[in-house]
């Protein structure tokens, strides 16, 4: 299940608020907005990157992109009670059995492990199927995350070529002393432009969108386990404790705490009924 990543969304509020605020405290609203400057900064980086890039791979980061607007709800610990289900149900009916559950898997690389499970795959193959899988993806996300990181670094660059153009335009007419003033506040507004759009939200996005990518080869790396020691017929208790190691010391303490709670209620349970 996906829902929108709260904290990217309310870190471009919080920035571009507080950059607003800023701003109208210190002076005019209408002197920070020029439709040039803007088309400079952005539209000139913008075909800047179609120079860098192909334009497939410009189409293939759209949709990459709204990895760091968008998060998936399942992490390790919710895949670590899915694989101990699916072992329990294995080693009492054995492995064709879990042809029933494909269809509940919503994800493209663990459901297409599990088949291969199911269809005898030898274990060597499987690893390198999905390994060989797993890099291909991580050179997609690579990939979104080094044309932002680009971006970042055009547009402050573009927003210099638009001062310069509006210093070049300045100098030339010097005749009017008062005018100096305003045009200089003008010729710099596309450098505040440039540094804006990169610190705020291009080199952000790259950042957001690099931890998601490690947290999903570190989901999809467990996975592989997971699925070859299904496999093999491991017992789930051992199988829960492997999945172990893929989850973060909170994540950890949290199963553990649950955990806890279950053997108490069973406990309690059992109490009541004697």
């Amino acid at each position: 299940m996906k829902r929108p990543d709260i904290t990217t969304i309310l870190g471009i509020l919080i920035g571009c608020g507080t950059v607003l605020t800023g701003i109208i405290l210190r002076g005019d609203i209408g002197q920070f907005l020029d439709w040039a400057g803007l088309m400079i900064t952005l539209g000139g980086s913008f075909g800047a990157l179609l120079i860098f890039f192909r334009s497939e791979d410009i189409k293939m980061v759209i949709q990459i992109t709204k990895q760091a607007f968008v998060r998936k709800d399942e992490d390790v610990a919710t895949l670590n009670e899915r694989f101990v289900y699916l072992a329990q149900k294995a080693r009492k009916e054995g492995l064709l059995v879990l042809e029933d559950e494909l269809e509940e898997i919503e994800d493209p690389f663990m459901r297409n492990g599990l088949r291969m499970v199911i269809d005898g795959f030898e274990p060597d193959a499987i690893r390198h199927i999905l390994n060989t899988e797993l890099e291909a993806l991580e050179t997609r996300h690579q990939l979104g995350q080094n044309l932002y990181k680009t971006w970042g670094t055009l547009s402050p660059a573009f927003g210099m070529i638009g001062t310069l153009i509006g210093l070049i335009v300045m100098l030339a007419d010097l005749d009017d002393p008062d005018a100096i003033g305003p045009g200089m506040a003008v010729a710099l507004i596309t450098t505040f432009y440039g540094i804006m759009f990169a610190n705020l939200l291009f080199n952000p996005i790259a950042g957001k969108l690099a931890v998601y990518s490690e947290q999903e080869m570190q989901r999809k790396e467990a996975v592989i386990e997971a699925l070859l020691a299904l496999q093999s017929g491991i017992n789930p208790r051992l199988l829960k404790e492997q999945l172990k190691a893929y989850l973060s010391p909170a994540e950890r303490e949290r199963l553990e705490e649950e955990e806890r709670r279950s053997r108490e209620e069973k406990a309690e349970g059992a109490t009541m009924d004697v």
